[in-house]
């Protein structure tokens, strides 16, 4: 039994993990709206860029990159290529890093973007570049962030461009420029903060993958969603909770278990 009960355990720890489920919950319109985009411009050849915006753990990298995953054949034409900032030494770095995610040979300066450019806006399958953590590329003047937003502008380019960033306005702070030639603006999508229900219907798909009774009861997860959802929506906080609920419970029943009597009345 307390075998039985430890595996039910893990397993719940294994489900609170923030994974990239099969489906997200509550992010139904924003899924469609980053399916369709791509579709539009990677599949249509029309480059372009999207801006995603929303607090951190309100499913903007998971939303991408279940889609991603679901349209992998419809995208086998095109390259793709993900960088995350936040891995980047400087602004500056996501030049050399998608020259080598594009195979270029290394440059530097001034030439490095022009060889990219050159690269981007000659023959060959449309480049889907996924920036995360787009924030980490603000640089004094936001030369940058401009230079990367002005590619899908340049003649015959090739480029379509998705950037996520916690800030909501990033775009207006500073890519103001842009908005100056509207057509060169991105499109814009906001992860609002999950709600209390959201929330609780997350939590609730996560466990009822683990078999038997609940490990969890239900006012516990509703009680966790509705504090969470006041603070900050953030579904990853909320996994995080749950999880640590059940490492808790864990260690209880595993203290009982060891306190039991023996049979035979030893104690």
């Amino acid at each position: 039994l307390a075998a039985r009960a430890g595996t039910c355990y893990q397993q719940a720890k294994q489900v609170l993990h923030a994974a990239v489920p099969d489906r997200l919950q509550g992010r139904e319109r924003e899924t469609g709206i980053l399916r369709q985009f791509l579709r539009e411009h990677v599949l249509g050849r029309r480059p372009g860029s999207l801006y995603v915006s929303g607090a951190p753990g309100t499913g903007k990298t998971a939303c991408l990159s279940r889609v991603l995953l679901d349209c992998k054949d419809e995208l086998a034409g095109s390259r793709t290529v993900v960088l995350n900032c936040m891995a980047l030494g400087s602004p500056q770095s996501v030049f050399p890093a998608l020259a080598q995610h594009l195979g270029l040979p290394v440059a530097t300066g001034r030439e490095r973007i022009r060889s990219l450019e050159k690269h981007l806006t000659a023959k060959g399958p449309m480049v889907l570049l996924v920036l995360d953590e787009l924030d980490q590329l603000e640089s004094k003047g936001q030369d940058v962030l401009y230079t990367l937003f002005e590619w899908p502008q340049l003649p015959n380019s090739r480029l379509v461009l998705v950037g996520l960033a916690n800030a909501l306005d990033l775009t207006d702070r500073s890519l103001a420029r842009l908005g100056a030639h509207l057509a060169g603006s991105p499109r814009l999508l906001h992860f609002p903060p999950y709600t209390k229900e959201q929330l609780t219907r997350i939590l609730q798909e996560r466990l009822g993958q683990v078999a038997g009774d609940p490990v969890l009861d239900s006012a516990a997860l509703q009680f966790c969603a509705r504090k969470v959802s006041a603070v900050s929506g953030d579904a990853r906080k909320a996994l995080d909770v749950c999880r640590r609920a059940v490492e808790v419970v864990e260690l209880e029943v595993r203290g009982q278990t060891l306190l039991k009597p023996l049979p035979g009345g030893e104690s």
